[in-house]
């Protein structure tokens, strides 16, 4: 059985905060059913801090990490990446009423990302801005709280996850977001090429059966379906 790595957190449409018997609901965790589905494959969920999921899937710890990884240069070179699943853009959320619509209004305000992540990437081309790293279980909430509460102005990640909190939490909304279409893949033990050759089937297949974009809608029926038409591979 594979271990797949990922977050226990609360961050849908993409995934929530796993059950009493370790189940995930979310576009994630559905489409990962969908994929090792069409391969073959039965896998567990195994649960780890945001920081520690790359280098459990470096060491062989577990076999894939499938949660949130947008490709980056840092991050291929501790795991191979299998093609996407997923395409998005980054978007900034503040308090509401801070009249905040643009980067360079964040000169000098505490804006806050997952650490080594892409979003804090994108931050850091913030002129100015004061960076602030987020680490530990539930980073997601954690972002939204402190700046709820003020201890930071403004803070970055997928629209996916951003868009929802901006339409139900009347305390924060979306300041912009930014279209860097950013490539969401699964990360595999480097030199695993048998597993990562085997989700790409599975992914490919899933994107001509319509089951992956069936799923989207499901959960994401604001975003237009990315994948399909052609495969959009990881190089």
């Amino acid at each position: 059985m594979l271990r797949i790595a990922c977050i226990d957190s609360e961050a849908l449409p993409l995934f929530d905060l796993k059950d009493d018997q370790g189940n995930r609901v979310g576009y994630e965790p559905e489409a990962a059913q969908i994929v090792f589905d069409h391969i073959g494959e039965e896998f567990e969920w195994v649960y780890l801090n945001w920081e520690q999921m790359l280098p459990a899937v470096n060491s062989g710890e577990v076999d894939a990490v499938w949660c949130g990884q947008a490709i980056t240069e840092e991050r291929a070179r501790q795991v191979d990446f299998t093609d996407p699943y997923a395409i998005f853009d980054e978007t900034i959320l503040v308090r509401s009423g801070s009249g905040i619509t643009e980067p360079a209004q964040l000169h000098g305000l505490k804006v806050g990302a997952i650490a080594n992540s892409a979003n804090m990437a994108l931050a850091e081309t913030f002129d100015g801005a004061v960076l602030v790293p987020f680490e530990g279980e539930d980073v997601f909430g954690a972002m939204i709280e402190a700046t709820r509460n003020g201890d930071i102005d403004a803070f970055v990640d997928d629209d996916v996850v951003m868009l929802p909190v901006a339409e139900q939490d009347e305390d924060l909304e979306e300041a912009f977001t930014i279209k860097t279409q950013n490539r969401w893949a699964i990360g595999v033990t480097p030199g695993n090429d048998k597993l990562r050759e085997a989700i790409n089937r599975g992914l490919e297949a899933s994107i001509q059966d319509g089951s992956l974009k069936q799923a989207w809608e499901k959960w994401m029926p604001a975003l237009e379906f990315p994948l399909e038409g052609s495969k959009v591979d990881a190089t």
